[in-house]
């Protein structure tokens, strides 16, 4: 049997934020087993961990596919060792396909260590990106895994209806949406649409704030931030470029606990 949890990330209330599921493995388990457990959980990531002397082996999956990089399935991970017991420390080390990735534990928050994932200006596939999203973009920029797209106002991100199938036909995991922000207090929102990896919108990514921190820390010219991801569920990053890594900061509540009994 495998312990495993729901946890709401990016948020101190319960049913906001980004789900995800957390399973701890007392062995490696094989690809498909995982991957059918996350299209059981059908959260946007199910975390799988496995400890080691020096930290834990950290695996992320959606409903459909494993991915590189998952920030609030790793803070939901983080979270759940603490609340376990399982680390009794102030940091976690978590080795990953994104290599070594870090967890600090604070009185108010987790902050994750991740590796900036900067994006470079891009022409290539603006038009579909324009007929997709339905706006005229201000800046077309690919990075790692996405792509980076400002537009002209947060009202706009708000009020997008990206055409789906159009965006899971471009070459890249997903799309970060982002203007800056009106909301007193926030430097920036965004949104991120990733049908391709099985998430139509993701309510909290973590991971493109890797993407999103340096984007915004060269227009605002400061290194520290407190954005808002605008989804209809919604959450709250605090945010640190720190050289070429980013830290990411937020909050995260346990919703349910059971056991995999297959």
């Amino acid at each position: 049997m495998s312990p495993i949890f729901k946890v709401d990330t990016f948020t101190d209330t319960p049913f906001a934020g980004n789900p995800a599921g957390v399973c701890l493995l007392d062995a490696p388990r094989d690809d498909a087993w995982m991957q059918s457990v996350a299209q059981e959980m059908n959260l946007p990531e199910t975390a799988f961990l496995v400890a080691q002397d020096d930290g834990f082996q950290l695996r992320w999956f959606t409903p459909t596919v494993e991915v590189d990089l998952c920030g609030h399935a790793t803070l939901a991970s983080a979270h759940i060792l603490w609340e376990t017991g399982l680390v009794k420390g102030k940091s976690i080390r978590f080795f990953t396909r994104s290599g070594l990735l870090s967890a600090q534990r604070s009185e108010r928050r987790i902050t994750l260590d991740f590796p900036a994932t900067a994006a470079q200006a891009s022409a290539s596939d603006s038009k579909t990106l324009r007929d997709a999203l339905g706006v005229t973009p201000l800046y077309v920029g690919k990075s790692q895994f996405d792509y980076l797209v400002e537009i002209d106002s947060e009202a706009a991100v708000r009020n997008l209806a990206p055409d789906l199938m159009l965006i899971k036909s471009l070459p890249m995991r997903g799309v970060i949406v982002t203007s800056r922000a009106t909301i007193p207090d926030i430097d920036f929102v965004s949104r991120f649409f990733a049908p391709a990896a099985g998430i139509d919108e993701d309510p909290v990514t973590g991971s493109a704030h890797c993407c999103l921190v340096p984007f915004w820390s060269q227009r605002l010219n400061k290194n520290r931030f407190i954005a808002h991801q605008v989804s209809q569920r919604g959450g709250i990053l605090h945010l640190e470029l720190n050289g070429d890594r980013v830290l990411i900061s937020g909050a995260a509540i346990t919703i349910l606990r059971g056991e995999i009994l297959v």
